[in-house]
């Protein structure tokens, strides 16, 4: 299972309980696991962090919600979340997010591109205030 890819805790026990094993086999796999460092949620969250920023572009808002479907909350979330935040411009991120929807353009013509513009970049994770004041930035005068 975790020769392909990171899995969090959380992803192991589901996938373990999803084959029936029973849960004291469960515990003694996942404390083992854990003893040899080969279970690790907080590697596991700087990976999905990380990819989803750098690969797929998203937000940070999007990010925890991977980390949170990845079952990692708290201190390993938060810890993942804050070094995305000191590697990665999440400005210049927003930015590139819009100049791919936008092909080429600068501008924001409508208020109705407006709207689709604003809700393909929340829904990707940017957050409001950030995404509603480099669309008015953008606005003709």
């Amino acid at each position: 299972m975790l020769a392909r890819r990171e899995l969090s805790e959380f992803q192991v026990r589901q996938r373990l309980a999803r084959k029936e094993f029973p849960d004291d086999t469960i515990d003694d796999a996942i404390e083992r696991l854990k003893a040899e460092r080969t279970l690790d949620d907080a590697r596991v969250a700087g990976a999905i962090a990380r990819t989803e920023t750098g690969i797929r572009k998203r937000g940070p808002l999007r990010v925890r919600q991977k980390l949170a479907a990845a079952g990692i909350t708290g201190s390993a979330a938060d810890a993942a979340l804050e070094e995305i935040r000191s590697q990665v411009d999440m400005d210049a991120l927003l930015d590139a997010a819009l100049a791919r929807r936008l092909r080429g353009g600068d501008t924001v013509e409508d208020e109705r591109v407006m709207a689709r513009l604003y809700r393909q970049l929340t829904s990707q994770g940017f957050e409001q205030d950030r995404v509603l004041r480099l669309l008015r930035s953008r606005r003709p005068t």
